[in-house]
């Protein structure tokens, strides 16, 4: 198989695992739905940065030392679970909270940065994210890939990431959406909530399940 297809393979299987909905996805399009167009292109920035790192962590090898190293990967699991757990409360708490949306004027650079790295830390806050990249690598890449190859993949794996999630930010802050959201925000926001802190309780659940201390 040549590099070139074994580069868009990888890119095709990490676009299929930023596809599937999970806490990503609700931050994204929450955010693009309440703070604007500016605010949801920033969390893709930061969901692409995130997915970035652990694309070149996994590609360092680093995916194979977390599995060897459990008690760390355990650790990791956790403390992304609780996080999650936070985003999500917190999403519930404000339900009912009056709806101001924020992109009638210049958005603050400030809280911009403050999106991309609830962005970042959603993204990196699933370990297992980087054991799948691993998978993927280990099951694609040959035993002595091309240096364009190896060098190529961590900045295409930032455009796979952020690319689709600014999709998911542009058509979430078009107007239909948002007046949908406007007059379902409470049930929204609690659902969306809700399945956050689900689904960081079961990550934080499997790391104290197998914990090795």
């Amino acid at each position: 198989m040549s590099s070139q297809v074994i580069f868009l393979s990888i890119l095709g299987a990490i676009l299929i695992g930023a596809i599937s909905p999970g806490p990503s996805f609700i931050l994204v399009s929450r955010t693009a739905i309440a703070k604007g167009r500016a605010a949801g292109i920033a969390a893709a920035l930061g969901m692409g940065a995130g997915g970035a790192c652990l694309g070149g962590l996994a590609l360092l090898g680093l995916s194979a030392l977390l599995l060897r190293a459990e008690a760390v990967f355990v650790l990791a699991k956790i403390l992304g679970g609780i996080y999650l757990v936070y985003l999500g409360l917190r999403i519930f708490r404000h339900a009912s909270a009056p709806l101001v949306f924020e992109d009638g004027g210049p958005v603050r650079a400030t809280s911009l940065g403050g999106v991309l790295v609830a962005g970042l830390l959603t993204q990196l806050s699933n370990p297992k994210t980087v054991i799948v990249y691993g998978s993927i690598f280990a099951a694609l890449l040959p035993a002595q890939p091309e240096r364009w190859l190896m060098l190529a993949l961590v900045p295409m794996l930032f455009g796979v990431e952020a690319g689709w999630y600014l999709l998911v930010a542009l058509v979430f802050s078009a107007s239909g959406p948002r007046r949908a959201y406007a007059r379902a925000k409470v049930w929204i926001d609690r659902s969306a909530g809700a399945v956050m802190a689900g689904l960081g309780t079961r990550l934080a659940a499997e790391g104290i399940s197998s914990r090795v201390w």
